[in-house]
């Protein structure tokens, strides 16, 4: 055996302390004489002149057999960005409720838009299915206007973020329209109704929809995943159900109506909802399908 005078080469170097015992416990397995020191900076392994073929050898079976562990980089989730933020379609709300407001205000085109438009349950049920969507968009004050701009365009421009302005509106019309519709066939056959709150729960229950279905891939428990859903009913049950004229069934169907729609709509690929071709062309059939519906409704009456 070689005496420590004669290993002088080095075979492996590393900062790790533990890396180098390691393999110099492969070396003594085999028989091949080593030593440990660390030069003030590294371990080093030295061998003999003449076992230092033998001693490369071994230390590279004993990578091959012990691959070091690599360190990756943490996978960080990156949330995807929102389809939009929202605002387009908040403002085209607003325009469309306060222009159909000054139109019916000082007569013009039509001095029958309150009759034209409003909700009839029996003349729904006779095929008047544009009533559903006119009657979104006729309020009866000042203040009915306000509220329903308000919580409409608060509700919307959560919805908006998530779908993308095109899909949420076109929806929320959507939505509230058969909110109405489904109200007009439970009610009693007199019964009439105007107003956007119909849709603004509809949008309410869609939002909630979708921040529920969100919230599902996740373990976690299953008040955290009912959470979007139990809030939304609390809102319901604070907005929805006061005041004298109020038409709680309606706020109900409309809920009920977008958390339906909102809970199909949320398998919806993000491919989809950032196609600004496909945000654009939904966006312009939600104005076609209220102008229609006015158009139709007017020309009736």
């Amino acid at each position: 055996m070689p005496g420590r005078a004669s290993l002088t080469e080095v075979v492996y170097r590393s900062s790790d302390g533990r890396a180098g015992h390691a393999r110099a416990l492969a070396l003594k397995a085999a028989g091949i004489d080593h030593i440990v020191a660390f030069d003030g900076r590294e371990f080093v392994i030295l061998v003999s002149a003449e076992d230092t073929p033998a001693a490369l050898e071994e230390i590279e079976a004993y990578e091959e057999e012990n691959p070091e562990p690599t360190i990756e980089e943490p996978i960080r989730h990156v949330p995807p960005e929102p389809p939009g933020r929202g605002w387009l379609g908040v403002a085209g709300y607003a325009a469309a409720l306060i222009g159909v407001a000054g139109l019916e205000h000082y007569g013009l085109i039509s001095h029958h838009w309150l009759r034209a438009g409003m909700t009839h349950a029996e003349a729904i049920r006779h095929g008047e299915v544009w009533r559903t969507i006119t009657a979104l968009t006729l309020h009866a004050d000042g203040l009915h206007l306000v509220s329903n701009l308000l919580f409409g365009g608060l509700f919307g421009l959560f919805a908006g973020q998530i779908l993308g302005s095109g899909v949420a509106w076109l929806s929320i019309l959507l939505a509230g329209g058969a909110g109405n519709l489904l109200n007009a066939w439970i009610r009693e056959p007199q019964h009439t109704s105007i107003g956007a709150s119909t849709a603004v729960f509809a949008t309410l229950g869609m939002v909630a929809a979708l921040s529920w279905s969100r919230r599902m891939p996740g373990r976690r428990s299953w008040m955290l995943r009912l959470a979007p859903l139990i809030g939304a009913a609390v809102l319901l049950s604070f907005l929805g159900t006061g005041g004298e004229r109020t038409d709680v069934l309606a706020h109900v169907t409309g809920f009920t109506s977008g958390a339906a729609l909102g809970a199909i709509e949320s398998r919806l690929s993000d491919r989809i909802r950032r196609s600004r071709i496909f945000q654009c062309i939904l966006g312009f059939a939600a104005i076609g399908l209220l102008v229609v519906s006015w158009a139709v409704a007017l020309r009736s009456a």
